[in-house]
């Protein structure tokens, strides 16, 4: 494969812990880089990459996690056992790790959300069309909504939650092309709403 001619950072994961039999043989320092967040390399774990995509989606997109002593890194664990435990960090254009020192005033702070179907085609089996609304804190689950089309909406949900900012959409704080993996009937908007200081 030619390398990857990408808008998006690089991105470093390093194996922190193991805590079980790993097929693939990762140790403890390991080191995996990411051209950016949609190419990983040859052989990578699909489990790991399933339960990995949210944080580095969000880290590309410049999420912050102030909790953390570098706020542009965040653990991600096996979902397979916790076997392994990987830190996932950002890389600048020089290839050095990202820094931004832990943010001694954080505060526990979910985002206020609304996800609305802005397109809508074929036969949804939950009946969604243009104009729905739901809203949500957090990365709270969606009360009776499809779970196929909250899977697909959680990266999103998980970036505007922690700070991401979309530089492609008209409005960064929103992301405009969460589609339904089901046929692509339904197209979602999820939108990080600033609530008004009082």
């Amino acid at each position: 494969m030619s390398e990857i001619n990408s808008p998006f950072p690089k991105l470093k994961l390093t194996v922190t812990g193991v805590f079980g039999d790993c097929y693939h043989g990762y140790k403890a320092g390991d080191e995996i880089l990411l051209e950016d967040f949609t190419h990983p390399p040859k052989h990578f774990c699909l489990g790991l990459a399933h339960a990995l995509f949210p944080v580095i989606y969000a880290l590309s997109f410049g999420a912050k996690f102030g909790f953390r002593d570098n706020q542009r890194s965040l653990l991600v664990t096996c979902p397979d056992g916790g076997k392994l435990e990987f830190k996932a960090e950002i890389l600048d254009k020089d290839d050095k790790v990202e820094i931004l020192a832990k943010d001694p005033s954080h505060k526990f702070n979910p985002q206020k959300m609304i996800v609305e179907v802005v397109k809508a085609k074929g036969k949804c089996t939950f009946g969604y069309k243009v104009g729905d609304k739901w809203e949500t804190l957090g990365l709270k689950c969606i009360p009776d909504f499809c779970g196929a089309a909250f899977h697909t909406a959680f990266p999103a949900l998980f970036a505007l939650n922690f700070g991401a900012k979309f530089f492609f959409m008209d409005d960064p704080d929103s992301v405009d092309t969460v589609t339904c993996p089901d046929g692509g009937n339904i197209v979602f908007k999820v939108t990080r709403v600033e609530e008004e200081k009082k």
